[in-house]
């Protein structure tokens, strides 16, 4: 068994396949593939993403058949349905890397942004879990920048929104608290972009790895 660390090696390298236009999924998605996967699944991760259209886990990283367990949720919220999963693919499939991912120009963070400018009277009663979940990340930002314009404020709270979604998965209060300490278990945020098709992945949740969206400075 893979541990998390070379799984997410794995998904790195299939996401810089997929930049570069040199996918081999379709190696691992035969007939053989099929009748080996009647037998069960081994999936080597979990993807918690966003249901946008342009975000399907598997071509972004350049996985086959059987090899993500995907959850996918307008804006990549984690409520109790999508920890259930996530503990069932830990407990039931094995799973030990579990991967928070966003994306840039994320319409649900615009639609929840959006619903907060309003009184809590006028807001979407079906919108409300999402604008729950974002309502923190966006009161945590500097002033100087929430003033900015609303891509610049989208940016932000898409990135905010991974780091808390990962602190709750990653929190000693949560379910997988013990397994993360124990290094059983891997919990890393990352961010796609819509506009190259990489993923830029998070050490931790409140320093990423990768570049950084420059902040401004404040006066």
């Amino acid at each position: 068994m893979q541990s998390p660390q070379e799984v997410l090696k794995r998904l790195q390298a299939g996401n810089r396949r997929f930049v570069s236009e040199r996918p081999t999924c379709a190696i691992l998605s035969t007939e053989a593939r099929r009748r080996e996967l009647l037998e069960g699944q081994e999936p080597c991760a979990i993807i918690l993403g966003c249901s946008d259209s342009r975000v399907p886990p598997e071509i972004v990283f350049d996985q086959g058949l059987g090899d993500l367990f995907v959850i996918r949720v307008a804006g990549n919220t984690a409520g109790p349905s999508q920890v259930s999963s996530i503990e069932f693919a830990v407990k039931k499939l094995g799973a030990r890397l579990v991967v928070v991912l966003g994306h840039s120009s994320c319409g649900a963070v615009l639609a929840a942004l959006e619903d907060l400018e309003l009184p809590p009277r006028h807001r979407s009663p079906s919108l409300a879990p999402i604008v729950a979940s974002f309502e923190d990340s966006v009161k945590s930002l500097p002033e100087t920048e929430r003033l900015q314009d609303s891509a610049t404020l989208v940016r932000y709270a898409v990135r905010e929104n991974i780091r808390r979604v990962v602190d709750q998965l990653r929190s000693d209060f949560g379910v997988f608290g013990r397994q993360v300490r124990r290094d059983e278990l891997l919990i890393v945020g990352a961010e796609y972009s819509l506009e190259t098709g990489c993923v830029d992945f998070f050490d931790d949740p409140v320093q990423p790895t990768g570049t950084e969206v420059a902040r401004p400075q404040d006066p």
